[in-house]
């Protein structure tokens, strides 16, 4: 089940914005497609980033994937305790297994993600 307080990314990555800051991290929709995760690329702090671009790679044992950011902004804090326990985002992916807080730019552009609702029937359609 999806949470109803993220936006998603159809990229299958997700924002939950506090104030004028996002936590991003992947689905659990791509952890499972991924398998097992092995190993986080993390993005450095003070970084920035531009909507649909990666921020991160997520290695398992199956493939490495991008993580895409859902917005723009500057990196401002890394989730680092993926680097000695990548596992946690196939354990917890909306919750301990964030990836990256993002300073949002710009705030209308999440009004371009979708809500839960919109996600789950997005990942019916992409697995047709």
């Amino acid at each position: 089940m999806n949470p109803d307080d993220v936006k998603y990314h159809k990229e299958h990555t997700w924002v939950r914005v506090a104030g004028n800051k996002g936590t991003v991290g992947i689905t659990d929709y791509a952890q499972d497609a991924l398998g097992d995760i092995v190993y986080v690329d993390l993005p450095e702090v003070g970084s920035v980033t531009d909507a649909e671009h990666e921020i991160s790679e997520i290695e398992s044992t199956k493939a490495t994937s991008s993580v895409i950011s859902p917005v723009s902004g500057k990196i401002v804090k890394v989730n680092d305790e993926l680097a000695e326990s990548p596992e946690v985002i196939n354990e917890d992916p909306y919750g301990k297994g964030w990836v990256a807080v993002i300073e949002l730019d710009d705030p209308s552009e999440l009004d371009e993600l979708m809500d839960a609702s919109d996600y789950e029937k997005y990942i019916e359609e992409e697995s047709k």
